[in-house]
């Protein structure tokens, strides 16, 4: 006799396993094209911030700038977060 519960059950670990894998994917290519402007954040963070953090202080910069990019924890927030993905990364795939 078939095993009906058997097979409905990795039907059900197929789906989900394989909307997982195209999400991931899709998220992998999204992060990877992201990787250069990660990079840029890190070194602008290094070199300029300072300079334009000071720029905001002293009141030099337009009042509708957006500038998160100039608090000191969302830099940091973001590098620290691509750090444990990298972490993550390295733990699933056990390089």
């Amino acid at each position: 006799m078939p095993d009906i519960a058997r097979i409905a059950k990795n039907e059900e670990y197929l789906d989900e396993a394989s909307q997982a894998v195209s999400e991931l994917l899709t998220a992998l290519e999204k992060y990877a094209a992201a990787k250069p402007k990660l990079a840029a954040l890190c070194s602008y963070y290094k070199t300029d911030w300072m300079t334009d953090l000071n720029d905001d202080i002293n009141g030099l910069l337009p009042e509708n700038l957006k500038r998160g990019v100039l608090s000191e924890d969302a830099v940091f927030d973001l590098l620290a977060a691509d750090e444990a993905v990298k972490r993550l990364v390295s733990e699933i795939f056990g390089e």
